[in-house]
C-alpha cells in the first residue's frame, strides 16, 4: 500500500471514529451522572419515559437523533435515560427509590417508580432538568421537536431561568427566542 493511500485511509478512520463519538447522546444512569458531576459539574437532563409511550419513542427517533441536539446535550449536560416503570432501585441524594408496585408478569403499564414522583413527573415523556447541586429546576412534559427542546436546553444551561419570575416574563422570553436548529 502506498503512503498516500495509507494516509487517506488512516484519516478516514480517525474522522469516522470522531463522528461515531458524537453521533449519539452519551446516555448514562443517574448514579453515573452524579459521579461525573463530582469531577466536572454540569446540569443534568433526565429523559423520563416508559416502554409503551408513543411520544417517548418519537422523541428518541426524531429529537434525540438530531445532530444539533446531540452536540449541545453532550457538551453541556449529563444525559440520563430513566424508565419510569423500571423495577430497579435508584440511589439519589442519600435516598433509595424503587417501584413497589412493579409486577414482572404485567404487560403494558407497570407501576410508577418513586424516583419519577420525586422528579415531579406527571406525564410521559418528561424532560427533567437538574442544576449542578442536583436540585430539580423544572420538569418539562410532552413531545418536543429539536427547535422546541433547543429553547429549554439553552434557557436552563445559560441560567436564564434564574431571571424569570413570572408567566409574563417567560412568555416574553420564549416569544423572543429564535431557534437555530
Amino acid at each position: 500500500m502506498n503512503m498516500k493511500r495509507f494516509a487517506f485511509i488512516l484519516g478516514l478512520l480517525i474522522s469516522s471514529a470522531a463522528f461515531a463519538q458524537t453521533s449519539s447522546i452519551n446516555w448514562m444512569t443517574i448514579e453515573e451522572a452524579v459521579e461525573a458531576q463530582k469531577k466536572e459539574p454540569k446540569k443534568i437532563l433526565i429523559d423520563v419515559y416508559t416502554k409503551w409511550c408513543g411520544p417517548c419513542k418519537m422523541m428518541m427517533k426524531n429529537t434525540f437523533t438530531n445532530a444539533n441536539v446531540i452536540q449541545y446535550i453532550n457538551a453541556n449536560y449529563y444525559a440520563v435515560k430513566f424508565n419510569a416503570e423500571s423495577p430497579d432501585a435508584i440511589e439519589f441524594k442519600g435516598r433509595t427509590f424503587s417501584n413497589p408496585t412493579y409486577d414482572p408478569n404485567r404487560k403494558g403499564r407497570n407501576g410508577v417508580h418513586e424516583f419519577s414522583r420525586a422528579l415531579q413527573v406527571s406525564a410521559y415523556p418528561t424532560i427533567v432538568y437538574l442544576d449542578e447541586e442536583l436540585n430539580v429546576i423544572a420538569p418539562i412534559k410532552g413531545y418536543q421537536e429539536p427547535k422546541q427542546i433547543e429553547l429549554y436546553l439553552k434557557f436552563f444551561n445559560s441560567n436564564e431561568y434564574k431571571n424569570i419570575s413570572s408567566q409574563e416574563e417567560w412568555q416574553a422570553y420564549s416569544t423572543a427566542f429564535k431557534p437555530t436548529w
